[in-house]
């Protein structure tokens, strides 16, 4: 007979979620009110509260539950189509108003700006399909789930029915390695353990029975007649009815909860609100130049393409190619490091994450229960009682447990134990009476040992005396109180605690030929002998890699529906602090603002639910914490859902697979943290190209608004602005494969919009400096203020536009390095080979194009030599002055 899961302490029995309360939104994930009522009714009350019978349904009737109920399916398999995808890749702000600025620009004669928008509408969008057509329905892969059959009693004779069919009021049958098919009531069971750490995170099986105890856990999991559809049998066997199928199901709950499209990650919305800071400039600057244009220089339909060139020049067209890409390069960056990606903008969110919430079993923990202790009645160590346990679990019959499972796996039992010199007498077997499992031995003496195993407070009644140092004490009221203080020290610890006692006697045969010679009466006037405590120990690399998570300013939490003493247990030795844990039942009681407030504090989160999980996440998201959840279980799905990054492993069961954003092949926190500063270097090399070209386009704009006031001509054609724009772009497709500096990844940086402000509102300006002087070298020393002809004129502007376009590539080129960096450019910090090559090929094209055919369609003139000696000074200035800005700004701590 194998050995159940014992009780917990008392203490344990109040660490349940109160039942529901109003006023403040609930969890969507809940159980039936039907299912609760039912599971403290008797049979007969079951049996008529479900309109059904101990023989199970008819097939007619069967037939019409399934109309009314639906059948037995979780999820159907709804991924949206390619239309759907294209237009969730289109409405985009920036595609939005390029595909505007295209249709404006084709109707009012000018094809090639409308043209080369069309381009970058079709590259972006493009990548942006590609990128989306890859993703899987999380929901869909729980159909995968209940591809099975239950046996199931249809017209008084039992049969095999795939789960789809099954609906309310059937009766099935359960045996060890079943899954449970819904959320059923137990209506006889023998032996039943049932594996539900799916749904709890909870390592060892849980007992279930028939009875309704009258006093029934407000914790739904906790139920004792109930078993839910996603768990399993261990042990035992069963009879069940089932009260809730599919989505009504608790595991139900949770695939619609998952089912939900996510709202925007922390990344989206800051894109979004730059893309929003930008626009904002663009409809202030935009109407503003238009404006004195068409009063300055009296012709309205100039003015309007000026507007028009200005609108293009401070749109950064290229922005969701240039995101997509760099994400991209760093999912394969991310993959060599042994994490998989699955939704790209979860890279960025894994470096801005700033709090780590874990589950604990598997991740903190070997997910092995081990046998960690084997002691005395003082908790000294003890071979002797290693000895026991290993003999009492060699030589009971039937499945192990996986309790029997750590003791015989321990290494030094079996030197212990001198198995070879005994021979097995006789059992008793365990039954939920006694709680009590015995096995009765031979010794080499000749002597019959009875070995007897189960929880403390189950052995301590039988036991009349306790050993210690060779001598026999009596189990007195004094030492009994002594005694409990001593184990209970251990499940203090979060050990799970089970005491051995024995007993000698005098060899005895057995008494006919179906009687065996020892029994339940047998099992008393014990000698208590000590305890073996078992415990899922924390992974040896855990206490390292919280170590470096909170160096690099991630903050780790525990989420878990274990108890709250084995949790604390293992987070003191992975070098978590816990002053207070916030159980399920405290989480119960509060609102979201409070749990939002307790969330910051609390460290250890236990005994609580997937809803709770959920809960917690987005608690801690309306604090402004870009949270990261790590789980792998079926009750971490929601979570991981909700999560900015959800975090799982190629193990997990695959609904946490198809949840989570970001697949570990192993499944380490040391992983994890080497993806952190992965997705960091990837924020930083997007946060470059952001600063890079929305100061560049920022301080063009100045440069274009007071051009517009003295410049008698179009200081530079709306395909001008947009080639120049373009071969910028192409120059930043670099930036993915940049080295990054040590001081950038430290720490996590999420988007800062003041901050950004700043740097552009200060760095923007000093472009338009050095465009100032180009204005005042071109007019005053080419003298293209001349425009006494229209011959004269029309040079005189060419020449004046191509002089302002090499200058305004080459300074921005040249600036990526002084941005890409807060130290010294080139000294102190440089960029990657691939920059440095794209740089200079970018430039190369600037300065060459004057001179080709391509630049005479785009209305460009040769320069003059003079000009390349004044536009080398011009850079030098350029470069100097932005480097002390970035500086000054860095001292006051304003970017």
């Amino acid at each position: 007979m194998h050995l159940p899961t014992y009780k917990r302490a008392e203490s344990m029995n109040n660490l349940v979620p109160k039942p529901v309360l109003a006023g403040h939104d609930r969890p969507a994930i809940q159980v039936s009110p039907l299912l609760l009522d039912i599971a403290k009714q008797d049979t007969s009350e079951v049996f008529a509260r479900l309109v059904t019978r101990a023989e199970g349904l008819t097939s007619a009737e069967a037939a019409e539950r399934l109309v009314k109920h639906g059948p037995n399916v979780l999820a159907r398999d709804q991924r949206p189509g390619l239309l759907r995808l294209l237009w969730r890749a289109v409405i985009n702000p920036l595609v939005i108003l390029l595909a505007v600025l295209a249709t404006v620009s084709f109707s009012t004669g000018d094809p090639r700006a409308g043209s080369m928008m069309v381009l970058m509408i079709v590259l972006s969008v493009g990548l942006k399909l590609y990128q989306e057509a890859k993703a899987d329905s999380a929901a869909a892969k729980l159909k995968a789930m209940i591809s099975v059959n239950a046996t199931v009693l249809r017209d008084n004779k039992p049969g095999e029915i795939p789960l789809a069919q099954l609906v309310p009021g059937d009766v099935v049958e359960l045996a060890a390695g079943d899954m449970i098919p819904g959320d059923v009531r137990i209506l006889q069971a023998k032996d039943l353990f049932v594996i539900q750490g799916s749904l709890t995170g909870e390592s060892l099986p849980v007992e279930k029975h028939a009875a309704a105890t009258g006093v029934a856990p407000t914790a739904p999991l906790d139920l004792p007649t109930v078993a839910f559809l996603g768990t399993s049998v261990e042990t035992g066997s069963a009879s069940a009815v089932v009260v809730t199928t599919g989505k009504d199901t608790y595991l139900g709950g949770m695939a619609q909860s998952i089912s939900v499209q996510r709202g925007p990650t922390a990344f989206d919305r800051d894109i979004s609100r730059f893309t929003w800071l930008l626009l904002r400039f663009m409809f202030v600057m935009v109407p503003l130049v238009f404006v004195i244009n068409g009063l300055s220089k009296g012709n309205w339909v100039a003015a309007f393409f000026f507007a028009m060139a200005v609108a293009v020049g401070l749109t950064p067209e290229m922005l969701p190619m240039i995101v997509t890409v760099c994400l991209s390069k760093g999912a394969v960056a991310m993959g060599k490091k042994k994490v998989i990606v699955k939704r790209l903008n979860a890279i960025q969110n894994l470096g801005a994450m700033d709090v780590l919430c874990t589950d604990k079993t598997g991740t903190l923990t070997m997910d092995q229960v081990v046998l960690e202790r084997h002691c005395d009645v003082t908790l000294r160590e003890s071979d002797a009682v290693l000895a026991l346990a290993y003999t009492n679990s060699h030589f009971q019959t039937g499945l192990k447990n996986v309790l029997d499972r750590a003791v015989l796996a321990h290494e030094e039992a079996h030197a212990h134990a001198r198995i070879p010199e005994m021979t097995k007498v006789d059992e008793i077997p365990f039954d939920f009476q006694r709680r009590i499992m015995s096995v009765v031995v031979r010794t080499p003496e000749g002597q019959d040992l009875i070995i007897s195993k189960g929880a403390p407070e189950a052995i301590f009644p039988r036991c009349a005396t306790f050993e210690l140092d060779g001598k026999l004490l009596p189990m007195d009221h004094e030492h009994i109180a002594d005694l409990q203080r001593e184990y209970e020290r251990l499940s203090a610890d979060g050990f799970r605690v089970l005491a051995l006692a024995t007993k000698r006697a005098p060899p005895r045969a057995a008494g006919g030929a179906n009687t065996t010679p020892y029994g339940k009466t047998d099992e008393s006037e014990l000698i208590l002998q000590g305890y073996v405590a078992f415990l899922d120990p924390p992974k040896t690399t855990c206490a390292a890699a919280i170590t470096a998570l909170q160096a690099h300013g991630v903050t780790v939490k525990v989420i878990t529906g274990d108890n709250d003493l084995v949790a604390r247990k293992i987070c003191k030795e992975v070098g978590l602090t816990v002053e207070v844990a916030l159980l399920g039942v405290d989480v119960e009681g509060m609102t979201d603002d409070q749990l939002a407030e307790a969330a910051e504090r609390t460290t250890l989160f236990a005994r609580v639910s997937p809803a709770h999980k959920q809960r917690i996440i987005k608690a801690l998201q309306s604090r402004k914490h870009t949270v990261g959840f790590m789980g792998d279980g079926i009750n971490d799905a929601p979570a991981l859902h909700a999560a900015d990054v959800g975090i799982s492993v190629d193990t997990a069961v695959d609904i946490a697979k198809a949840s989570a954003d970001m697949i570990l092949l192993e499944k380490s926190l040391l992983v994890v943290d080497e993806g952190v500063l992965e997705g960091r270097k990837v924020f930083a090399n997007i946060s470059k190209y952001v600063r890079m070209g929305a100061s560049s386009n920022f301080g063009n704009m100045f440069s274009v608004l007071g051009a517009s006031i003295f410049v008698p001509f179009l200081p530079m054609l709306p395909i001008q602005i947009l080639t120049n724009n373009l071969l910028y772009d192409i120059g930043q497709t670099t930036i993915p494969t940049d080295s990054v500096d040590a001081d950038q990844i430290q720490l996590p940086r999420p988007w800062n919009i003041k901050a950004l402000t700043r740097f552009i509102v200060c760095i923007g300006p000093c472009s338009s400096i050095f465009d100032y002087t180009t204005y005042f070298i071109m007019l005053y020393v080419f003298g293209c203020w001349n425009v006494s002809t229209p011959a004269v004129a029309a040079h005189s502007a060419s020449l004046f536009q191509t002089g302002w376009f090499v200058e305004s590539l080459l300074t921005q080129t040249l600036i990526i390095h002084v941005i890409r960096t807060n130290k010294i450019p080139f000294i102190h910090s440089r960029a990657s080979w691939p920059v440095l090559g794209m740089g200079l090929l970018i430039m190369a094209v600037g300065v060459a194009l004057p001179f080709s055919g391509v630049g005479r369609y785009l209305g460009f003139t040769e320069l003059p030599s003079r000009y390349w000696a004044l536009l080398g000074l011009t850079l030098a200035c350029y470069l100097t002055l932005t480097q002390g800005v970035k500086i000054w700004l860095l001292r006051r701590r304003w970017i």
